[in-house]
């Protein structure tokens, strides 16, 4: 459905970090317009009890709770994106690191700047497992099987709210409710999106192949390498490696389920 050239069907692009979210969202940004975008990207920016997904707008996407998801017209799209498990903690990791070194010491002093200073300060083992008890639930609202969370949740930070949670109730529960989505693709089959789109908005969209913060160790064909394999290498402990595998193992008995990946869980 489409009003003078631009989408009108409620697009709601629950976007997860590091899943090709940026590539798809100036996508949807330019077909719906940018007056057309809800201004609210990322929870922290709604304040306390306030509309995540404020009425009005045709594209809501970002790092957004969507617990509110049925206040939008019932002909909304809503989908999300999903990623090998391990590469996105790796490459939200390398993400968040190089934004810390490009920070002057002076930014990273402030208060609000711990996680720079955590992450620029000691070894990638002591970023993931130490610190005090509220850095351990940024660190599990972000890392710790993030997909599983989210998609049970509805909440960027949910982790506590499903912590006790049997192992397979949860993925039994985040897979019940992917597919309940409009949407649900993989990475590597952004193809599937942009022919849906097209379908339900008569606009091209182009984001199959293409990564906007492919980060500086993209090959040439703008694709970003593998970050796992950095990130192990970081890691001094055994016992480090297998905690952080094991942040990754829910989401991708998750993926598999979903039939969004074929190898055997890490």
């Amino acid at each position: 459905m489409t009003k003078a050239g631009k989408a009108t069907t409620p697009i709601v692009f629950l976007h997860i970090p590091k899943t090709a979210g940026q590539t798809i969202h100036f996508e949807l940004a330019r077909i719906v317009g940018e007056e057309a975008v809800s201004p609210i990207r990322v929870h922290t920016q709604a304040e306390k009890g306030a509309a995540q997904m404020p009425p009005g707008y045709s594209l809501y996407s970002g790092h957004i709770d969507w617990d509110a998801i049925d206040t939008l017209p019932p002909d909304r799209f809503v989908f999300t994106v999903l990623r090998d498990p391990l590469e996105r903690i790796a490459s939200f990791y390398f993400y968040l690191l190089r934004k810390a070194e490009a920070a002057s010491p002076e930014e990273r002093a402030l208060p609000e700047r711990k996680g720079m200073r955590m992450i620029t300060g000691q070894s990638a083992d002591d970023y993931f497992f130490g610190g005090d008890p509220a850095w351990q639930r940024f660190i599990q609202d972000h890392y710790n099987n993030l997909y599983c969370s989210y998609l049970v949740t509805q909440k960027m930070r949910g982790r506590r709210f499903v912590a006790d949670k049997k192992d397979t109730d949860l993925v039994r529960e985040a897979a019940a409710s992917a597919r309940g989505l409009d949407g649900l693709y993989g990475v590597d089959n952004l193809g599937a999106l942009e022919q849906d789109i097209l379908e339900r908005t008569g606009q091209e969209i182009t984001v199959a192949g293409r990564y906007v913060n492919a980060g500086p160790d993209a090959g040439p064909d703008a694709q970003p390498d593998l970050r796992w394999p950095k990130l192990a290498a970081r890691l001094e402990q055994d016992q480090s490696l297998q905690r952080l595998l094991d942040f990754a193992r829910l989401d991708q008995q998750l993926m598999i389920e979903l039939g969004l990946a074929s190898d055997a869980p890490v």
